[in-house]
């Protein structure tokens, strides 16, 4: 049984590119039935349009363990999977896409999305990227903005370990993961100062709502975030991990890091918090070079390497992942620094190819079909 005061639920969101398996190419105008299936067989989860059509958006349950959450990320992935191949698709979990081209894409018919483009032109016309965001839910509202603003100096180790977006627009970006770049161009996104409590953030969002620029926090686009619509931290910095059991290892990362903070809040106390400026700064040297990053020490000076900085956090956290049963997916994060995330691996698949004789335009197919294959991997059911 969980102790009291460290109860958690948990809930992950993804965001699919829709694939033709022949061109390898997003498909701008995908089967109406691909998501009228997936509406159909959520069960207890939710299916819904994203701002481009070539997207799908799958949300879990509320789920009450890591192992519970392991089970419904299958079937969300399983169901997007089953549902793409059904209409001649293919589902690729990757934060872009190695060559489509954002000018040939659609975006959805939907009021908001609309608007948005309306408002934000071409920023939006080019979000043609995909992300992982992880919720948990735990504390009460003040605890939550204390741990959320104390967990911000880890954020580059998510983007780091979950980097899966080295192309975009049919060149190497020269970063791990470019999909915070593509972001950046909205407003209100990058890292949030820090809170003490909800009314400090709600104060924050009544001046956002005294100026007209948002409706409500919906609409306020940070990596880390208190959910609009649930009682829950949300951290949005992930890009969308192929193999489902990264996508595992870094929810367990995550709800241990928040476990060994929230004790820590009603013990000890939290540690005293970095400049925003500073935590700004190595999450971009963790998009540039991913898990090779060598990142300011925050509490010592001077450069750390990110990989050290991850082990050292896993041993930390152990005893809280043991708590919450996902000790053995937290161990998956060794793996994740010695095999790389999915920009290592796509970009060895590219200049391997290469090297065997691929031209440009093949190897990024060699990318493509690498990265549907292992979206397929750890999800069950009849997807090959």
């Amino acid at each position: 049984m969980p102790e009291p005061g460290l109860e958690f639920t948990f809930g992950i969101e993804e965001e699919f590119f829709l694939v033709d398996p022949e061109t390898r190419d997003i498909i701008a105008d995908p089967d109406p039935g691909i998501m009228e299936r997936c509406e159909r067989e959520s069960g207890p989860h939710t299916v819904v349009p994203e701002l481009l059509r070539s997207q799908i958006e799958t949300n879990t349950r509320v789920c009450t363990s890591i192992a519970d959450l392991r089970t419904a990320l299958a079937e969300t992935r399983r169901l997007v999977v089953e549902a793409a191949e059904a209409y001649g698709a293919r589902a690729m979990a990757a934060s872009t896409h190695p060559f489509a081209a954002w000018r040939e894409q659609q975006v959805t018919p939907k009021a908001r999305y609309q608007e948005a483009e309306i408002a934000l032109q071409e920023a939006v016309r080019r979000f043609l990227v995909g992300g992982m965001h992880i919720h948990a839910g735990f504390g009460d509202p003040d605890s939550r903005l204390r741990v959320m603003t104390a967990i911000r100096r880890h954020l580059p180790l998510f983007i780091a370990l979950s980097a899966s977006s080295p192309f975009n627009d049919g060149g190497f970006t020269g970063f791990k993961s470019y999909r915070p770049i593509v972001i950046g161009a909205l407003p209100r996104t990058g890292l949030p100062g820090p809170f003490r409590s909800q009314a400090e953030f709600d104060g924050l969002v009544e001046e956002y709502r005294r100026i007209g620029a948002i409706r409500d926090s919906s609409e306020l686009r940070t990596d880390i975030r208190p959910s609009h619509a649930y009682p829950t931290i949300e951290i949005r910095s992930c890009d969308i991990c192929p193999r489902m059991d990264e996508s595992m290892a870094l929810a367990a990362l995550y709800a241990s890091l928040l476990r060994r903070l929230l004790r820590q809040d009603e013990g000890e106390g939290l540690p005293p918090e970095p400049r925003t400026e500073i935590i700004a700064e190595n999450c971009w040297l963790a998009q540039r070079y991913g898990t090779l990053a060598f990142i300011g020490d925050v509490d010592g000076g001077g450069r750390i390497d990110i990989a050290d900085c991850a082990e050292a956090l896993v041993e930390e956290i152990m005893e809280d992942a043991r708590a919450l049963g996902c000790e053995e997916e937290l161990r998956r994060i060794a793996a994740i620094l010695y095999d790389g995330p999915s920009a290592d691996r796509q970009l060895e698949r590219y200049e391997l190819c290469r090297i065997e004789g691929a031209d440009h335009k093949e190897a990024l197919h060699a990318v493509v079909d690498e990265v549907l294959e292992e979206t397929r991997t750890g999800i069950g059911g009849s997807a090959r």
